[in-house]
């Protein structure tokens, strides 16, 4: 089923959008993680399209060319959630199902737990509730402070471009980073994600989803009510599995966790097939 690719005028900005299946399909939108683009969902927008749903995946602010404002503060999780909604609004979505991976799933949490009335089911992959990762991160649990200890050097304004491009801009670093954590560096989407990350700006703005990000920035996001996918795997190198198990304490609503042996963090590019058939899943029932 063949792919749309435009792009939706939201928040006064302009976000580069993919679409598949029928327009009056019922929709569901995808959010992509750092430091990639929608190209993430590939393999599930084919999926759940060909089941007759309207799926629709953006480059989220910073990862949009149109969409790139230059203040940490304009990266803050209240715009973030903001701008799913209004990608939402332009496309006729009154209520949709809401998918998310890595940074994705992080707003996608908030966005259920900040506006259930618009969202119909939720799907979170890797990422677990943000209390249960608070609670993990900031309560004493050494093995969560470790897989995070990546954030700070991210937080380093400078350091991290550095780090993640190189010394020449070829963004090595990224590759090494993908490498490390479970994603094949030579891979279609490495190289689409890595020469995303090469645009003029793209990076920094990417990067300051982690600096604007503070203490009790998901405080007001509570228990999630809506019906509940939690996707996890035991191979992600960035979220250990006390956070993933204490996030069924989170969600009130009707609520099923997953867990994928032996997957890497990337599990919408490592593990479509296991994915796609939990998500289909879900969204049927």
């Amino acid at each position: 089923m063949g792919t749309e690719r435009f792009d939706v005028a939201a928040n006064g900005l302009s976000f580069s959008a993919v679409a598949a299946g029928p327009g009056q399909g019922r929709p569901v939108v995808f959010l992509h993680g750092f430091p990639q683009t929608s190209f993430s969902w590939h393999h599930q927008l084919e999926a759940v399209a060909e089941q007759d749903y309207r799926a629709l995946a953006f480059d989220q602010r910073g990862y949009s060319a149109g969409a790139r404002p230059p203040e940490v503060s304009d990266y803050g999780i209240d715009r973030l959630v903001s701008d799913v909604l209004a990608v939402a609004d332009a496309q006729g979505f009154a209520t949709f199902d809401l998918v998310g991976h890595d940074w994705g799933a992080m707003v996608a949490w908030a966005t259920a737990g900040l506006h259930p009335a618009r969202i119909r089911s939720l799907t979170a992959v890797s990422v677990p509730h943000p209390g249960a990762f608070a609670a993990a991160l900031l309560g004493g649990d050494a093995d969560q402070a470790e897989r995070s200890s990546y954030m700070g050097v991210f937080r380093q304004e400078g350091v991290a471009e550095k780090a993640l491009l190189g010394e020449d801009g070829s963004g090595d670093g990224l590759r090494a980073m993908f490498a490390g954590s479970g994603l094949p560096p030579d891979t279609e989407e490495v190289d689409v994600f890595v020469a995303a990350m090469r645009q003029s700006g793209a990076l920094t703005a990417a990067l300051n989803w982690y600096r604007a990000m503070s203490a009790d920035a998901f405080a007001n996001v509570g228990k999630i009510s809506v019906p509940t996918l939690y996707v996890w795997s035991t191979e992600d190198i960035a979220v250990g599995r006390k956070a993933a198990e204490a996030t069924a304490d989170w969600v009130t609503g009707p609520y099923r966790f997953e867990i994928l042996e032996g997957v890497s963090h990337w599990i919408p590019e490592a593990a479509p097939d296991d994915l796609n058939r939990l998500l289909l899943e879900h969204l049927s029932s």
